[in-house]
């Protein structure tokens, strides 16, 4: 394992992948992230991810220095994370150092001694270089289209504020505002007293006024962005908000949105708390109670100065950005844009790939739901561009539960889809996916199937048709060897009849199985449709 960046890779590796460990030494935490790299696909996909609160933000009063104490546990630390990285056998660690060490007039010394105690580089980056890996972080996993997008990340010592497009950042952005350096600062009552409140509200404001100003003037003049959110502050206002509305915290944060009014109403709570209070509340991580009034109160201030009332959240940022930056470094991808307009796609094959999904079969099942998707359309469904894209998805990954178990595999499809690091899509678009691969065989959907029963009518619809519509395109490849060219798919109105017309690839096949699973499989698909189905052999 080498620990500099000298790893290239050469024509004597001959392997696929690679192992690469991510290590973000922040002012509040240490963050590992172990990733599995593509070389074919030019993706990567995280198999590990470490945290440890290790507070390396706590300076000394008046001399501004990391302390000692704080530095013993940042290399206790960052021992475990090349422990853990060593086990796993990893081709290379990256690591890099942002606020805290930056900022420390010891800084320097306490790299030094990473590398001589830990046997780990790290290499310290400015406030803009973090901000621009934080934008390849999000890049690789939210789909910009054509809109702009502003990010904020909201760390223990500082707040990244971006502006991006699809093509490149536009304005980028670190302010001396953070969750831990406010903390440490600014607040030393309990509850938060009013005048304290007061002055932390006019601070936050004062820093973020002429950055937030220079942003708005990127802005071209018909331009909405979206508001993005990242990092650990966001995350634990998004849960707990979640878990209020819902319940239960969803199995991942991304996608998930909050509005500004939501994100008021629990900095107000949690100010009028006693820090024993807040640890009380459910959702809220121990290290974290004692910093998210501070984070918070940015977070407020932020979207209103933005004037946004809604931010939706991307789970991935700095530690994926420096993946991405590595990447782009070591010449395995010619530039970011790969990462953008085909992130789905790319990620849906990745996950296939790691399943050892038959992709030239999901393919050709996919050439038939195209088929049958536009063919009906108009007739039996109105969905769009985007339905399309999830049943597109669903077909790709239908038969990934193999990988777990033949018996009952479409069940361990549902399973893989819903916890696979899908990038681009949102819960609800994940939750629907894993329903449309759940039931292209088997049982068809009903009220006493909980992930099914907790989707809203019109997601509960799709689920039904787009099913459907794969359950026929799977019967069309029974012997998985393209013996059906084409379907044409005519519906006589009158008669309520749908006829599924087969053209087979070799004249002398009369596709006897294709033509008895698709009579097998119509009965739901005329129960859901109200229409009877007729499939013939031209």
């Amino acid at each position: 394992m080498t620990t500099s960046f000298d790893y290239n890779f050469t024509n004597s590796d001959s392997r696929n992948t690679c192992l690469l460990a991510a290590i973000d030494i922040g002012t509040n935490s240490i963050h590992m992230i172990v990733v599995e790299i593509d070389k074919t696909l030019l993706t990567f996909t995280i198999i590990n991810r470490e945290k440890d609160a290790v507070r390396l933000g706590v300076r000394e009063a008046k001399t501004k220095k990391l302390t000692e104490e704080a530095i013993e546990r940042a290399i206790a630390s960052l021992k475990r994370c090349k422990d853990l990285a060593t086990s796993m056998k990893v081709d290379h660690i990256v690591a890099i150092a942002t606020s805290a060490t930056r900022e420390a007039p010891n800084g320097q010394d306490f790299i030094q001694r990473v590398a001589l105690e830990v046997g780990i580089q790290v290499d310290l980056i400015s406030g803009y270089e973090e901000a621009r890996r934080i934008y390849l972080g999000v890049l690789s996993g939210m789909n910009f289209q054509t809109q702009p997008h502003i990010i904020i990340d909201i760390g223990g010592g500082s707040t990244e504020i971006i502006l991006a497009d699809v093509h490149e950042p536009r304005f980028l952005s670190s302010i001396k505002v953070g969750a831990v350096r406010l903390t440490e600062e600014l607040i030393t009552t309990d509850p938060v007293s009013e005048t304290e409140f007061a002055n932390l509200q006019a601070y936050i404001r004062g820093m973020l006024e002429r950055p937030i100003d220079e942003l708005r003037r990127k802005l071209g003049n018909n331009e909405q962005p979206q508001l993005v959110g990242t990092s650990g502050t966001i995350e634990t206002i998004v849960a707990i908000n979640a878990l209020q509305k819902l319940g239960e915290v969803p199995s991942r944060l991304q996608g998930y949105q909050i509005g500004l009014k939501e994100v008021k109403d629990l900095v107000k709570k949690f100010v009028s708390m006693t820090y024993k209070e807040r640890l009380k509340v459910s959702g809220m991580p121990y290290k974290r109670a004692e910093i998210i009034v501070a984070g918070g109160v940015i977070l407020m201030e932020a979207m209103a100065m933005l004037k946004l009332d809604n931010i939706i959240v991307c789970e991935r940022a700095l530690r994926e950005g420096m993946i991405v930056d590595w990447m782009l470094t070591h010449k395995l991808i010619e530039d970011r844009l790969c990462y953008q307009g085909k992130v789905r796609h790319r990620s849906v094959y990745n996950i296939a790939s790691k399943y050892q999904v038959n992709i030239e079969y999901g393919e050709r099942v996919a050439q038939f739901t195209q088929s049958l998707f536009k063919q009906l359309k108009g007739i039996f469904h109105n969905w769009g561009i985007e339905e399309w894209e999830l049943l597109w998805t669903a077909t790709i990954l239908h038969k990934c539960g193999l990988y777990v178990s033949h018996s009952a595999y479409h069940k361990h499809s549902y399973y893989l889809i819903r916890n696979a690091e899908l990038l681009g899509f949102t819960e609800l678009e994940l939750e629907t996916i894993a329903n449309v691969a759940r039931y292209h065989r088997k049982s068809i959907p009903k009220k006493k199937h909980e992930p099914y029963s907790k989707l809203s009518d019109t997601h509960k619809k799709i689920v039904r048709q787009l099913s459907l519509i794969l359950r026929l395109a799977v019967a069309l490849n029974s012997r998985q060897i393209e013996a059906v060219k084409t379907v044409e798919c005519k519906y006589d109105k009158e008669g309520k009849k749908l006829y599924l017309h087969l053209f087979s690839t070799d004249p002398n096949d009369d596709c006897a199985l294709e033509l008895w699973n698709l009579n097998y499989n119509k009965l739901v698909f005329e129960n859901e449709f109200g229409v009877k189905v007729v499939a013939t052999l031209n």
